[in-house]
């Protein structure tokens, strides 16, 4: 089998690299402090390299891009250590939008004018994609959504809300404008310094409703498992860069701490975790999409091998650092925060195992 990556996908790598390279770690502390905690003259420049356009197919107005070729741009972004969401507010809105039939906004979102994202999370659901806490009724112009959502990253500055909601008893997708009277929303930080939000509807108008039912939404979640594990290996690539480079330099007894016997077989440890990770990610992205179960199987026990050995990597990382670590001057303290983010989208090791092991 071939493993050489194709002329296109090495330019859009190339690419990547090339626009993440710049944010250093006071860039990105600058970024995060923002109001909205990006900006959005960044994202425009990201949408206009295509990235966002990758993940819509040529019919919807975009690149086509396979589960490989986001999954490198992904790495990619993750081993810069960028604060790019291209994950939640790039991918995710466009794989939604295409699938549920909403051409016009998917447009928006591929060009990068519009910023969406999806309110999805409940109080005592856990990761449970089914909504029971917001509640759609019909009206005599359509729907209108009451009830309470929570962690719904990227709030500060979404432009369009992709909403989940119980509609007599099945669960569906609604977009709602981010101007929409009855709508409330709270900000607050998440660990990796982005801003996220809670919401609150009470008898909101939804503009449209998505053509999107509980397994199409299954599917969606299982690419983003998917793509969430791609972007911790490069994050656990660049966590064992830092790492390796700062041992060399750290003296302790006169010598440089690498050449102590005990770190450098945690850190070969570090290594296979990190090599195992990628071939484990590359393993799921070739599996066969046609095969809806065996995807979204693979996808399951990517995310939960890759987010254990990332996480352990970046224990690893910190300790080996010291106190130093965890914080925001150094870049592993943001690659920490943001893996412990990833790991957790969509369902944390345990909720991701358990789904592997009944398709299994």
């Amino acid at each position: 089998m071939n493993f050489d990556l194709s002329e296109e996908q090495e330019m859009f790598v190339t690419s990547t690299q090339r626009f993440a390279a710049p944010v250093d770690v006071e860039a990105r502390r600058r970024l995060r402090q923002s109001p909205g905690g990006y900006d959005r003259a960044r994202w425009q420049s990201l949408a206009e390299m295509g990235l966002i356009a990758l993940a819509a197919s040529e019919d919807a107005g975009g690149m086509g891009g396979s589960a490989v070729d986001l999954a490198l741009v992904l790495e990619a972004l993750g081993k810069a250590n960028a604060p790019d969401p291209l994950l939640e507010l790039g991918i995710l809105p466009a794989l939604l939008l295409e699938r549920g039939g909403a051409p016009e906004a998917l447009e928006g979102v591929l060009s990068g004018e519009t910023i969406a994202t999806l309110a999805w999370t409940e109080r005592g659901q856990r990761y449970s994609l089914k909504a029971k806490g917001m509640k759609a009724e019909e009206s005599a112009d359509g729907f209108v959504l009451s009830g309470e959502k929570t962690m719904v990253m990227g709030a500060a500055l979404a432009d369009l809300l992709i909403v989940t909601a119980d509609l007599s008893g099945e669960t569906a997708c609604f977009l709602v404008p981010k101007d929409a009277p009855g709508l409330e929303v709270r900000h607050y930080r998440l660990a990796d310094g982005s801003i996220a939000g809670e919401l609150r509807l009470t008898r909101v108008p939804a503009g449209a409703r998505l053509a999107l039912d509980a397994a199409g939404l299954a599917a969606v979640a299982a690419d983003m498992r998917l793509y969430a594990a791609a972007e911790m290996v490069g994050l656990g690539q660049r966590l064992l860069d830092d790492t390796l480079a700062y041992v060399k330099e750290r003296e302790q007894f006169g010598v440089a701490i690498g050449s102590f016997q005990a770190l450098q077989h945690r850190l070969v440890d570090c290594y296979a975790r990190a090599e195992q990770s990628r071939s484990m990610l590359y393993r799921a992205a070739l599996t066969d999409r046609g095969d809806a179960q065996g995807w979204q199987r693979s996808a399951a026990g990517a995310k939960a091998f890759i987010g254990e050995n990332v996480d352990a990597i970046a224990r690893e990382a910190v300790q080996m650092h010291g106190g130093m670590g965890i914080t925001d001057e150094l870049a592993i303290g943001h690659a920490l925060k943001r893996v412990l983010l990833l790991a957790r989208l969509f369902g944390d090791a345990d909720t991701v195992l358990a789904e592997y092991a009944l398709a299994a």
